[in-house]
């Protein structure tokens, strides 16, 4: 008789007490959480096919406002039935339309209700660090029973919260109050709901708030720190028409007080101090001096609720001089492209650029406005290697110079005028033109005909000296693709190719070729 007149007070006490969600559907909440929330749900057969359905009609309600994935919520479904069965894992659904879909297709197992084998494999499912393992994340079960004969859940239960993870408990029947008090984490009046399953969605507000309390992330993050700047991050707690935000920053000075921004009236230092709206979520903190630690503090302000002050600590990267790399690029036999970085328009007036040959070439010099990071240095000599030494002259005067090595290209001459003169049925007089400076030879590769040997290759190539313009070419095939290329001291160039077709009889004509210019050969 007690334990059912507790439950009546607490059932009258959840009915009637109002909401205080302020809001927490509308979009400032879809960003607010970080965290993964078990939902244990009583698939057994003593819930009824409509309750089944209610049950998760109600979840997809619950959990609809929340934003899914990693770096936010990721959700998980386990049901209890005479064996456990995981519907899905916590990294199964990123996004609300596949949750919504798997709740829907979600299917009641029947069966007795062993709730402990559940729980045991829950552990296991709530065990360690959230998505990327960097922290650890808060952990929400959400437990949804019809209250009969729930099995030995108090030691389960316990290690479940001595790993960190809160219990939320929801029952649609009118029995074992005390069990369920026992298992679900303080305080019980905000973490245990009876109800009648008809009447279940009156308590979605008040059970995502509790779920939300658990796992807000109310941290002030600061990202894409460098020497002059850094980007504070939070999660939004506002909205556009609830509030605005207010970020002040300022280096930390030596001595003051932990977690309070240097400046006001007690240091007699001015803070920097900017207001964003509502629904801002970050914001760039520029002009900031290199090497120094800084402290940020956000306040949202707003006309419904108190909000607690975020803070966070950073330190700005050492200065980068520029030139800190330098590169070459896009090189030719009289030119070299140079490019050099970080660009710093702000400290740099003005960079000088000094080039000349090895060892001992005469210096030129090149002068460049400090927002440029890179030039084309042309009237070079062919195949010599230069000395390029990029020096920034800064408006503090400051000066810093970093040299690179280039090499210039050989030129490569061009191959021309490639004729193929029949002699016979399968002899072809290979005739070309070149210029012999600056080559180390020629290259000539042909398909060859049937011949009697079976182990001769199908194709030859033939390596000509610099001197040579022309060679016969026999034991070609019907039709046979016969291509010339020079030879550098560095690679090999691109060469001519020309086709031979042999159709009827010994009559040679010519065609040109659609691709270079040059006569290909037909047997007719």
């Amino acid at each position: 008789m007690m334990e059912w007149l507790g439950f009546s007070c607490l059932l009258f006490g959840v009915l009637l007490r109002p909401s205080n969600t302020q809001n927490v559907v509308s979009d400032a909440a879809l960003n607010c959480c970080e965290g993964d929330i078990l939902l244990l749900l009583d698939s057994s057969g003593s819930v009824s096919s409509y309750e089944f359905s209610r049950l998760l009609r109600f979840l997809s309600e619950l959990l609809l406002p929340f934003s899914l994935g990693q770096g936010q919520v990721r959700v998980g479904l386990l049901q209890v039935g005479t064996e456990p069965h995981l519907e899905f894992g916590l990294d199964a659904h990123s996004t609300q339309p596949g949750l919504q879909g798997a709740l829907q297709r979600t299917r009641q197992l029947q069966g007795d209700t062993n709730t402990e084998a559940a729980l045991i494999l829950a552990q296991g499912l709530l065990a360690g660090t959230g998505a990327g393992g960097e922290t650890k994340l808060p952990k929400v079960l959400v437990w949804l029973t019809d209250g009969v004969e729930p099995g030995v859940v108090d030691g389960p239960m316990t290690e479940l919260r001595m790993a960190g993870v809160s219990v939320l408990a929801v029952s649609t029947g009118h029995g074992n109050y005390q069990v369920l008090r026992r298992v679900v984490t303080a305080p019980v009046e905000s973490h245990l709901y009876f109800v009648d399953i008809d009447d279940i969605s009156i308590i979605t507000e008040d059970l995502r708030e509790a779920i939300i309390e658990l796992i807000r992330a109310e941290g002030l993050r600061v990202v894409q720190v460098s020497s002059h700047s850094a980007v504070l991050q939070w999660r939004p707690v506002l909205s556009a028409n609830t509030g605005f935000y207010e970020v002040r920053y300022n280096s930390m000075l030596p001595g003051g007080g932990k977690g309070q921004p240097s400046g006001g009236a007690s240091s007699g230092v001015q803070y920097h101090r900017r207001t964003l709206p509502g629904d801002a979520s970050w914001m760039e903190l520029s002009g900031l001096q290199p090497d120094t630690s800084y402290i940020a503090s956000l306040t949202p302000k707003s006309n419904q609720d108190y909000l607690n002050t975020l803070s966070a600590n950073f330190t700005t990267l050492p200065e980068v001089l520029s030139p800190a790399v330098v590169m070459v690029s896009d090189s030719g036999p009289d030119r070299v492209r140079v490019s050099w970085g970080p660009l710093q328009p702000e400290q740099v007036q003005r960079y000088q650029i000094e080039y000349g040959a090895l060892p001992s070439g005469q210096v030129h010099m090149v002068m460049l406005h400090g927002h440029q990071n890179t030039t084309l240095l042309t009237g070079l000599e062919q195949e010599t290697q230069y000395l390029v030494t990029i020096s920034a002259l800064y408006s503090t005067g400051k000066e810093k110079a970093l040299s690179v090595k280039a090499c210039t290209q050989e030129v490569l001459p061009d191959l021309a005028d490639l004729q193929l003169t029949p002699v016979g049925r399968d002899e072809v007089q290979v005739r070309w033109r070149g210029h012999e400076e600056g080559l180390r030879g020629y290259w000539l590769s042909w398909e060859r005909g049937e011949t009697k040997i079976p182990s001769r290759p199908a194709s030859s190539s033939l390596y000509l000296l610099p001197g040579s313009l022309s060679t016969l070419l026999t034991h070609l095939a019907p039709s046979s693709r016969v291509c010339v290329s020079p030879v550098y001291r560095t690679a090999r160039g691109e060469g001519l190719c020309c086709t031979t077709h042999t159709q009827t009889g010994l009559t040679l004509r010519t065609q040109t070729h659609t691709h270079t210019g040059l006569p290909a050969l037909y047997w007719t």
